[in-house]
């Protein structure tokens, strides 16, 4: 019956391709595909019999509280328009260098990335502020575009990001599932804290890659990244620069700190945070009662969208597993050539192409759950496996020409600005990443150190 596992992996794909609602696809056709197998006399029931348990998890689960806190944080500092502020105050700064407004749009992107934690809110933000006064100074379309789209998946890997709190509860699942299937019946945990700590150093990596290349192409194309005469209006005073930039890395610090150091969990640390945006937005006089509502609808939206898809990828591991699929999964990763390392590029492969046509959220609800506990139970080390297929996510998301990022960028870029030149501009970052990665399959202390400073026995 292994292959009606297979039949429902690709009616899932199908569907979510043919863009039907992601929880929906999930929950509705597992259970469509279980009712054929129960009146067929191929599929047990009593393996649906554990999914009131499993909801009530998901309800219960403290870790996952941080995610309506950290939307509600990322929301609430997007309305209080910090990237406008922040763009303006180190364009001004960084102006006069060749070059140093790609920086400091990349600078704002690590920034915003590390306080927002939202990809397509990041790119748009900063497409409909950077760009035009890009392209006004005489940077190349190329550079701009692609400076902004790199910039804005940053959110992607650096803490304290949503999408590592989720990767991070559906890892530590697959973790467990690991252990417990080669005989460990007390078995380790891996926590949200452990994949920021082991995110952080990559994250930045990345951030000096982009400003080494940004360095490099300035000295060999200054026509494509030219230098601004800095105007009398734009004197930029210490005062400013502070009230512009300390109120954001405050609270990136005491957030990612706070967790870090073991003062808090991710839960209370988005308490924390999502406390800190409010006060920033009144502190900058930008939070009505209207914004206030819009914040709070927002934050609903996305979070409900969230928790709906855990339920529904709940349902659909339940009925996975019930036909033999992991089992499966199992089989033809073992059988691949090249025994570890084989199974590992297959997988990497596999989901940077499914990053072309799905959302991380999908991806990490839908096949981390299927490969992850192959993967982990031939002993690779959890949060290095977490920050790679983060990475390899970002860089899919990245790559003409169906990254979701160039999909952000051309819908408020201006019309001089051709689709072309987004994906020309975009490629050389993408072979930065990929340069990342190999990177830290090469040397996995880059990874792992940082946890194991700080959670280390």
């Amino acid at each position: 019956m292994e292959w009606i596992a297979l039949l429902l992996f690709v009616a899932v794909i199908a569907l979510l391709l043919a863009g039907f609602p992601v929880a929906f696809s999930l929950g509705g056709t597992a259970l469509l595909f279980a009712l054929g197998g129960v009146l067929a006399g191929g599929f047990e029931a009593t393996f649906l019999s554990s999914l009131p348990s499993r909801v009530f998890g998901i309800m219960t689960n403290e870790t996952l509280v941080a995610v309506p806190l950290f939307v509600f944080m990322g929301i609430t500092l997007e309305r209080a328009r910090i990237a406008e502020e922040l763009l303006e105050t180190l364009s001004a700064l960084f102006g006069a260098l060749r070059g140093g407004l790609a920086i400091s749009v990349t600078l704002i992107g690590m920034l915003l990335a590390a306080s927002t934690g939202i990809v397509g809110a990041t790119v748009v933000t900063m497409g409909l502020l950077s760009l035009p006064t890009m392209l006004k100074r005489g940077y190349s379309p190329e550079i701009s575009a692609g400076t902004i789209c790199a910039s804005g998946t940053l959110g992607q890997i650096i803490p304290p990001s949503i999408i590592l709190v989720m990767l991070g509860d559906v890892l530590s699942s697959a973790y467990q599932q690991s252990q417990l299937a080669r005989g460990n019946f007390s078995p380790d945990t891996v926590s949200v804290g452990d994949l920021f700590a082991g995110a952080l150093i990559p994250g930045l990596m990345l951030v000096v890659m982009y400003i080494i290349y940004l360095v490099i192409s300035a000295m060999l194309k200054p026509d494509a990244l030219p230098t601004h005469l800095r105007q009398e209006d734009e004197h930029v005073s210490l005062g400013k620069i502070l009230r512009a930039i300390a109120p954001p890395i405050i609270l990136i610090v005491a957030v990612l700190g706070s967790i870090l150091g073991g003062f808090a969990t991710p839960t209370e640390a988005a308490g924390v945070g999502a406390m800190g945006a409010l006060l920033i937005a009144l502190q900058r006089r930008s939070l009505g009662l209207e914004r206030l509502r819009e914040i709070m609808q927002g934050t609903l939206r996305i979070s409900s969208m969230v928790f709906m898809i855990l339920i529904g990828a709940s349902i659909f591991s339940l009925v996975f597993r019930g036909y033999g699929g992991d089992d499966s999964v199992h089989a033809v990763l073992d059988a691949l050539p090249g025994g570890v390392v084989g199974a590992v590029i297959i997988v990497m492969l596999v989901m940077f192409l499914l990053g072309f046509v799905l959302d991380f959220i999908e991806i990490t609800f839908v096949v981390v759950p299927i490969v992850g506990p192959v993967l982990l139970s031939m002993g690779l080390d959890p949060v290095w496996l977490g920050i790679m297929i983060a990475i390899n996510l970002q860089t899919s998301f990245l790559t003409p020409p169906f990254g979701f990022a160039l999909f952000y960028l051309r819908g408020v870029a201006p019309p001089e600005v051709s689709t072309g030149q987004i994906y020309r501009g975009v490629m050389p970052f993408v072979g930065i990443q990929v340069a990342a990665l190999i990177i830290l399959a090469i040397f996995p202390g880059i990874v792992t150190w940082l946890p194991d400073r700080l959670y280390g026995p």
